[in-house]
């Protein structure tokens, strides 16, 4: 048995596997030392993209049809990772949001809350067969739109997608044993804002719960990151969807403003930074009586917490897959590592050389582990954290590997040396960065995650059931994940304490947030 030998590139960690030749010399396995730290090169392997053009402009839709924005304005969508035009977005306005929200209403009324459960259930079980149909093309387009690999949008975000819509379409004819005891009746008009992190996931596990309990909708995805969304328009069409049962209306922060203060929205859901849920609890609060209902899906700063009885080669991975492979774009990301003191040593090792096998690049490359940062504001908002870690003492660690010339790109970072009181250990950071610490017993282990003004997730890893149980009690975080993370179920609710927000979604939870029981 042999192996070929790894040549390094000049100024670069990737290695080359050479073909047989003269030139390449050949080891016996007995005489050659492998340094699983290097990073074999892989043939470039791209996702197609160009048997999915994108139109040079998207319009709002509102009543079941693609319309022009009152104001005529527009706003460019740029691809990340090459910092090319993508296509231009229409910027709705509040008479654009005015409309949306009278579409939803007159469908609501007329249509789709006298309609029968089991025949929505059809329309929801139609739309999630056509995006699974549509699968690739979506997890493509997601990919150009946010940065994120395509590997994570094929194989995480799509069929979480088409899950969520078909298992709400399951309770649709179901709502009354959701609810034992209790009659479950429809809210009206749900507006609803989601994040550029997961554009089509969290439009999913939005519309697909609120459509089951007979609502109507007016969505607002974020303006980075708006094109599935209105490729999932079509596909509402497509599905033959009534008009004006989903509305979806694009532009920047006025859009969303307009959006929570009109008039006729009968339920607020958010999904985003807490500065904002806050202005947005604030705003709703202030209409008194004629408020709507409110649900704040807002940051985290999860912690993962590592005991020396844990599977450490597990953990790392279980790490890895927390704050790297998704770029640190999620709220629940484990961007704060506990590692109990008789192992730090071992877990630093591991972790160092584990992330230099990580590949940054081309996302649609399906051997790219990390992919783009979402703009060119929140790379600045990285550098920045951790530029004060390391004014405050910290010590960075970070890959070797060369970053591309063009797009918004960070490498897999970690820091060590860190204390509860650095900005990086207290800031959602939104990038590949993990600020790691040490703790000695499970006591100070709880009470040092708990630190923090989010309870969005944590992670727990040790071979003890009854550790994990008594972590889990004392943790403030709406979702405890043990030896594993960043799993998510639609049967499962998720949501957070403290300044993370209120209200759950996914599961019968999130069924509940959009129904009134009576």
């Amino acid at each position: 048995m042999a192996i070929v030998e790894k040549r390094r590139k000049a100024g670069s960690s990737r290695t080359t596997q050479h073909s047989a030749s003269a030139s390449t010399k050949v080891l016996p396995l007995r005489e050659r030392t492998l340094n699983f730290g290097d990073k074999w090169d892989y043939a470039p392997s791209p996702e197609d993209n160009k048997s999915f053009p994108i139109a040079p402009r998207h319009e709002l839709f509102i009543g079941g049809k693609f319309v022009a924005p009152r104001a005529r304005r527009y706003f460019d969508s740029i691809n990340p990772a090459t910092e090319e035009k993508l296509t231009e977005i229409a910027h709705a306005d509040g008479r654009d949001v005015a409309a949306a929200t009278a579409a939803a209403r007159t469908a609501y009324e007329k249509v789709w809350s006298p309609m029968s459960g089991r025949e929505r259930g059809k329309y929801l079980y139609r739309i999630a067969r056509i995006i699974q149909e549509r699968s690739r093309e979506l997890a493509v387009l997601e990919t150009m739109d946010g940065g994120k690999p395509i590997k994570e949008s094929r194989d995480i975000d799509l069929p979480l997608v088409a899950a969520h819509f078909f298992y709400y379409a399951g309770w649709a004819d179901k709502l009354k044993y959701a609810f034992p005891g209790r009659s479950p009746r429809p809210l009206g008009v749900a507006g609803q804002i989601i994040p550029w992190n997961f554009p089509l996931l969290m439009a999913a596990w939005k519309i697909a719960p609120a459509l089951a309990c007979g609502n109507t909708v007016v969505l607002k995805p974020a303006e980075t990151t708006s094109i599935t969304a209105m490729r999932l328009a079509q596909i509402f069409q497509e599905a033959e969807l009534p008009p004006g049962v989903v509305n979806i209306v694009t532009g920047a922060g006025e859009t969303g403003a307009a959006l929570v203060q009109q008039r006729g929205i009968d339920k607020i859901a958010f999904t985003g930074s807490t500065e904002v849920g806050k202005l947005i609890a604030k705003s709703v609060a202030e209409r008194g009586a004629d408020a709507p209902r409110l649900t704040l899906e807002l940051g985290g700063k999860a912690a993962n917490i590592v005991f020396e009885d844990a599977a450490i080669d597990q953990a790392i991975e279980g790490i890895i897959a927390g704050i790297y492979f998704n770029q640190g774009h999620v709220c629940c990301a484990g961007s704060r590592l506990f590692v109990q003191e008789g192992i730090y040593k071992t877990v630093i090792r591991k972790l160092r050389d584990r992330i230099q096998t990580m590949r940054v690049g081309n996302p649609l490359d399906k051997n790219t582990d990390i992919g783009a940062i979402n703009s060119a504001t929140q790379l600045k908002k990285i550098r920045a954290l951790v530029q004060s870690g390391v004014d405050e003492g910290a010590h960075l660690e970070q890959t070797r590997c060369r970053l591309p010339a063009k797009g918004y790109w960070y490498p897999p970072t970690f820091l060590t040396n860190v204390t509860a009181s650095h900005r990086v250990a207290q800031e959602e950071i939104f990038g590949p960065v993990l600020s790691v610490m040490t703790f000695r017993t499970p006591e100070e282990a709880f009470e040092r995650a708990n630190n923090t003004p989010y309870g969005l997730s944590a992670g727990v890893w040790t071979d003890k059931g009854s550790k994990i149980f008594k972590m889990a009690q004392k943790l403030r975080a709406g979702v405890v994940w043990a030896n594993t993370f960043n799993k998510f179920d639609p049967t499962s609710p998720f949501g957070g304490y403290k300044e993370s927000g209120f209200g759950r979604e996914g599961g019968l939870q999130g069924l509940s947030a959009y129904c009134r029981l009576e």
